[in-house]
């Protein structure tokens, strides 16, 4: 393909006919002319031509003539609303987006016309089979656009699309600042090095490069792809539906949202056609996975130099994409909002590149099921079905979990502390195995709430916070990492925290089963202690700021209450409780996340738990269990996409969970057999092969669901003991629960508040209330009356304060909103002005193939 000139011919299944642009837009200087009826120039071929700045021109294969009902009696009634399939309509970014344009009947594709603000942009859309128009549009600037629908010309429709930086934010709010790049650290199979950044956002310039595997290798062996018009003669094969596929990978390594992003999926450049969002081919099964990395620990001030699982074996046989970034990694980023915001920006990349999936799969574990719940939860139709591995229901009361070990393990520790037995301790801290407590991940995780706790490897030492010597530095913790929801403090500037034990009575549950004393009850609780506004343990209790408190259930960072209901969850869990040294992945947690689920999707009916030993890892492909998950989640999604009525969504989840998957556990010997039952945390025999007591709070009295952070409180009451307190054992009670007890029946504080889909974070200063607002919900407009939208006149490098601005504007506008005045998209000439972000193959031209089929366009917004 030679740089000047682009030319695709598409055969295809769902989109028929020819790629005539890839909606490369100017603002033409001669669009004054193509709106009064020009035509475009034509080339010594007799070509359509469009010519661009620079010299560049786009080919097309045949002058647009589609059919028209210019000859037919057709009312002016019916309203077109185009649609946005990348992303919503308010989220572009990167100045890319793809687009349709419904034709309903009995208009036909030549009745309308397209325009982006003047220019008129009807010969960039693809005639779909179902008459549909399609286009990919890119170089939009930073701003709002307005993208307009005609009907034999008169004003049918418009929408506003607002654009944003490829460098974010999107919705997660202010960037961390400082913030470390990696891209020279980064590194490709084989051991080449992205290198240097480009810019101070951490940019490379978009790169695709071709591995293979070799006949006879396994596992995760890959060459890179030689140079040559003919495959490599050891080229290894797979066999898929009758067809001989090559196993070659295509790699797209680039930056978006500051983070480093890679697509992969088999893809053969001898044989099949070019990557467009108007084609699928062989190799690739038209669904996506998205990897989501583990940790949290350290997740801070860093872009990171690792990705998920995108080179996955087992994956790439099925067929899949795979899609991951290092900011979906927790380790180096552990903050839900961003992960969202960048998942986001990958996908609208993905789709911009690839097209629609017919659906996309969560997938990960650890940290990773932290981004699938959040995600599944709070941005809906970017993750369809997931399938979270030693999973955790969030972030937050995970952190409760771990202050609570870690305050019980100093406890035991302390050389003033009654005498507990082992088995005593075991019933106060919940856990089944004891070992858990002295736990090293749980000692080093309870850090990630220390201002001075894990300091990224990459991260200069004189930046970070010191109480005496530094104390406007950098501090290394989650609620500093999530200061955009979590808000400031109006004096001290640092970051709220929702962490909070005041009221808890730890060991309530093992006094009434009468496992331990009252007076073991007493000492535990007047000597538990908390920790302070740094993070450090400190004898009093851990106070949570109602400010904090009421954004984390604003922000939808306690998850369960939205949009994880109406989706597939595969809950998959390789057991690690009764570990030699304990583990921090404990079971009780899926328990909580199916115990919230269960007062929002019909008893927990989309969410199937799959459980078994350890033996083959966390979470591997090397597990068959694991292998039944993706498939069967893979049938689910499929039914479901097929389902083509106006029933709700957790009504078609719960209509098409295929027949046969139920919960199920494996056996523990040598050869595993499969249990089918319902589980119960309590009972079976899943519960007996795999026991989930709990935590401490749970030991305290606390719902399963762990969604609590902070109680309300009642007075004490001494009828809540099995045995009435001393007058002594009463005035102890009084000293440590001044304020009352933990009211368990009643929600928590800051708990009435609900989260909104797609919520937006904006800028506030210190000392502003923080919170987050709901992304506006965008309405294609219809009428001809509608406001001006005015477009910033900045380049693509503008600032992001012109998107905030048109975001704002947006609102309001759609669905009124109009032609917006002045240029509305620009393209840089390579030669001139090469853009970051611009995909850049390193192959040589190879032959190509348009024969294959696109995945069907649909929008997951």
């Amino acid at each position: 393909m030679r740089a000047a000139r682009v030319a695709f011919a598409c055969c295809t299944r769902w989109v028929a006919g020819c790629l005539i642009a890839l909606g490369a837009l100017p603002a033409l200087a001669q669009s004054s002319a193509n709106a009064a009826g020009a035509q475009p120039p034509a080339n010594a071929s007799g070509e359509s031509l469009l010519v661009l700045p620079g010299g560049l021109d786009l080919t097309f294969d045949e002058p647009w003539a589609g059919p028209t009902s210019r000859d037919r009696d057709v009312p002016m009634a019916l309203a077109i609303r185009p649609e946005v399939l990348s992303s919503r309509a308010d989220m572009v970014s990167g100045g890319d987006v793809l687009v349709r344009v419904p034709v309903p009947a009995p208009y036909a594709p030549g009745d309308i016309e397209v325009r982006l603000g003047d220019t008129d942009i009807t010969r960039h859309f693809v005639s779909s089979r179902d008459g549909q128009l399609i286009a990919r549009l890119t170089g939009l600037q930073v701003g709002s656009a307005q993208l307009e629908v005609r009907v034999n010309g008169r004003r049918a429709g418009a929408l506003t699309l607002v654009n944003h930086p490829i460098s974010g934010p999107l919705f997660a709010g202010p960037r961390e600042k400082p913030f470390i790049c990696q891209t020279d650290e980064f590194a490709l199979p084989g051991g080449t090095r992205l290198g240097a950044p480009l810019d101070a956002d951490c940019s490379i310039t978009t790169r695709v490069d071709y591995y293979y595997r070799p006949s006879g290798a396994g596992g995760p062996v890959l060459r890179p792809l030689p140079a040559g018009d003919a495959p490599p003669a050891d080229v290894a094969t797979l066999e898929r539906e009758g067809k001989t596929i090559r196993y070659i990978v295509r790699l797209q390594t680039g930056t978006a949202n500051r983070a480093i992003y890679q697509i992969a999926a088999l893809h053969d450049p001898y044989a099949d056609p070019e990557v467009t969002p108007f084609h699928s081919w062989p190799g690739w099964n038209n669904r996506l996975i998205f990897a989501f990395g583990g940790g949290c620990n350290g997740g801070w001030y860093r872009q990171g130099a690792s990705v998920g699982d995108v080179l996955n074996s087992h994956l790439i046989e099925q067929g899949y994409a795979i899609a991951s970034s290092s900011l979906n990694v927790f380790g180096n980023n552990c903050n839900e909002v961003l992960a969202a915001e960048t998942m986001a920006m990958v996908k609208a990349r993905f789709i911009t590149t690839f097209g629609v999936p017919l659906f996309t799969i969560g997938w990960g574990c650890s940290g990773g099921s932290y981004q699938q719940h959040f995600i599944a939860d709070n941005y809906p139709g970017l993750l369809d079905g997931i399938i979270p591995g030693c999973s955790f229901p969030d972030l937050l009361s995970t952190v409760t979990m771990l202050a609570d070990l870690h305050s019980m393990r100093r406890y035991f520790a302390r050389e003033d502390a009654a005498s507990f037995s082992p088995e005593q301790q075991r019933a106060v801290a919940g856990v089944a195995n004891l070992a858990t407590l002295a736990n090293q991940d749980i000692e080093r995780g309870v850090k990630r709430i220390a201002a001075t706790g894990i300091v990224p490897e990459v991260l200069p030492r004189n930046l970070l916070f010191d109480a005496k010597t530094n104390p406007g530095g950098v501090r290394v913790d989650v609620f500093s990492h999530g200061v955009n929801y979590f808000g400031r403090d109006p004096t001290s500037g640092v970051a709220l925290r929702p962490l909070d034990n005041v009221g808890v009575q730890y060991g309530l549950q093992a006094l009434k089963g009468g496992v331990i004393t009252f007076e073991q009850f007493l000492d535990l609780n007047e000597k538990i202690g908390g920790y302070d506004e740094h993070g450090l343990p400190t004898e009093a209790r851990s106070y949570g700021a109602p400010q904090a408190l009421a954004a984390a259930y604003g922000a939808g960072l306690l998850t369960g209450r939205g949009g994880l209901a109406s989706i597939p969850i595969i809950d998959y869990r390789a057991y690690t409780d009764d570990l030699p040294n304990g583990d921090m992945h404990l079971r009780y947690h899926s328990f909580a996340m199916r115990s919230r689920l269960a007062g929002t999707s019909a008893k927990a009916g989309n969410q199937v738990m799959f459980v078994e030993d350890a033996r083959y890892g966390l979470y591997s492909t090397a597990s068959p269990l694991l292998r039944r998950a993706l498939a069967e989640m893979d049938a689910w999604l499929t039914a479901i996409a097929a389902d083509h009525s106006q029933d709700p969504p957790a009504e078609k989840v719960l209509r098409h969970r295929p027949a046969g998957l139920t919960d199920v556990c494996m056996t523990r010997e040598a050869e595993p057999v499969p249990v089918a039952e319902d589980m119960n945390a309590l009972s079976g025999r899943c519960a007996s092969l795999y026991p989930a007591p709990s935590s401490p709070h749970v030991a305290a009295g606390a719902p399963l669901a762990g969604d609590v952070l902070k109680c309300r409180l009642h007075p004490l009451d001494a009828a809540l003991y099995p045995e009435p307190p001393s007058p002594e054992q009463w005035e102890r009670l009084q000293r440590i629960f001044p304020q009352g007890v933990c009211d368990w029946s009643r929600p928590g504080v800051g708990q009435d508040e609900r989260a909104a889909p797609w919520m937006r974070f904006p800028l506030r200063s210190a000392s502003a209330a923080p919170g987050p607002e709901p992304a506006p919900a965008l309405t294609p407009a219809a009428s001809s009356d509608l406001p001006a939208v005015a477009v910033p006149e900045s380049p693509v490098q503008s600032t992001q304060a012109a998107a905030e601005a048109a975001v704002r504007e947006a609102s309001t506008a759609d669905g009124a909103a109009s032609t917006p005045a002045g240029p509305v998209a620009e393209l840089a000439s390579a030669a001139a002005r090469p853009r970051a972000g611009a995909p850049s193959s390193v192959l040589p031209s190879r032959p190509t193939r348009a024969d294959a089929e696109p995945a069907p366009p649909r929008s997951p917004f």
